[in-house]
């Protein structure tokens, strides 16, 4: 794969858009949530975590969003500076809007359940007008979180800093992070997932998200490697579609696909990991490195996460990460490149 090139003026490694939240997640685990009595309290939101693990791996981190006019709003913001995120662009709520809350059940060590509350939520918020192409241009990457496309006026400045992006070369992620909460109908999901994943440069999702992105029935044979292409065709150099328990397949605009497995470990809840696994994975590609070395490092985070109670809080450093792989048994085995038309299931012939 070709490495990503950059201009020297461009001083942020990675601005993130969309949802800032709290996550409470339960004290009392292996039980169901109306059995839990106190929680700890967590800065959460897809974004918001990766953004999160790409500073704490060093790497200069800004972010788009907005948050409510209180004390959870300024909870969050301090959380941001104190790990080294710039929030000159995190503006309080003008309306009344909140924080989205995030309750985590944590049933069995595979099984999650996740209750959000995102009824007038600050994310949805942001505008157009908050949205600075000056502060965009001096980006390598920026990364679109899919909640955010869920409701106006977030999913216009989304669109709009997609344009932004693409006017000054900064390159543009797209985690499709679907939550069932705000969308309208499954046709509006498809239209906005995919006009989104078709200006972005490196995609990644569940299997499950890209079907919804591409309007499949469930239970479809269509192969990873054929929704791939779709968007490889469309100019994304990376195409990740996560399998959950069965790991993953990333494929490169060079032709190469691999087959991401996972490290062992005691697991402590089935949640995170993404976010995990998606900070570490642009920490090697801003690094320079090879594919299977950025999966390797990414599935090593997300494990580390899976295994501790909190998701931006448990995201560890790129000593840390480099240390767990080192100490695994499984270093050098987790990934392994397959022939383009493998899929988790087998190969399979498009249609």
């Amino acid at each position: 794969m070709k490495k990503f090139s950059f201009a020297p003026e461009k001083d942020v490694d990675v601005i993130a858009v969309g949802r800032i939240a709290i996550d409470l997640n339960p004290n009392e685990i292996h039980r169901t949530l109306d059995k839990v009595n106190t929680f700890t309290k967590y800065v959460g939101g897809s974004p918001a975590n990766i953004a999160v693990g790409l500073a704490r791996l060093g790497k200069k981190v800004g972010f788009i969003g907005k948050v409510s006019n209180d004390a959870f709003g300024k909870y969050v913001a301090d959380y941001f500076m104190e790990k080294g995120i710039d929030v000159s662009h995190v503006t309080p709520s003008s309306d009344g809007e909140v924080l989205g809350l995030t309750f985590t059940e944590i049933s069995s060590p595979t099984e999650s359940q996740i209750l959000m509350y995102r009824e007038g939520v600050a994310d949805l918020a942001l505008a157009p007008v908050d949205i600075s192409e000056d502060y965009i241009k001096r980006a390598k990457f920026l990364l679109i979180s899919g909640t955010a496309l869920a409701a106006s006026p977030s999913r216009e400045a989304c669109f709009l800093a997609m344009t932004y992006a693409k006017k000054h070369d900064t390159k543009i992620i797209f985690d499709i992070d679907y939550r069932n909460y705000t969308w309208k109908s499954k046709a509006e999901i498809a239209v906005y997932y995919s006009l989104a994943g078709q200006r972005s440069d490196i995609l990644m999702g569940s299997r499950e998200e890209f079907e919804l992105m591409e309007m499949l029935d469930k239970g479809n044979d269509i192969p990873d490697y054929c929704l791939a292409d779709n968007y490889l065709f469309h100019g994304n150099q990376i195409v990740i579609i996560k399998h959950g328990k069965k790991g993953s397949l990333a494929y490169s605009s060079d032709r190469k696909a691999y087959k991401v497995g996972s490290f062992s470990v005691k697991l402590l809840k089935s949640f995170g990991g993404g976010d995990a696994y998606a900070s570490a994975f642009l920490y090697g590609i801003l690094e320079g490195w090879q594919m299977p070395t950025s999966l390797e490092f990414a599935t090593a985070s997300a494990a580390r996460v899976v295994s501790s109670h909190s998701c931006s809080d448990a995201m560890a450093t790129a000593e840390e990460i480099i240390s767990f792989i080192a100490d695994s048994n499984e270093a050098g085995t987790v990934i392994e490149e397959i022939p383009w038309n493998q899929s988790i299931e087998g190969g399979r012939s498009c249609r």
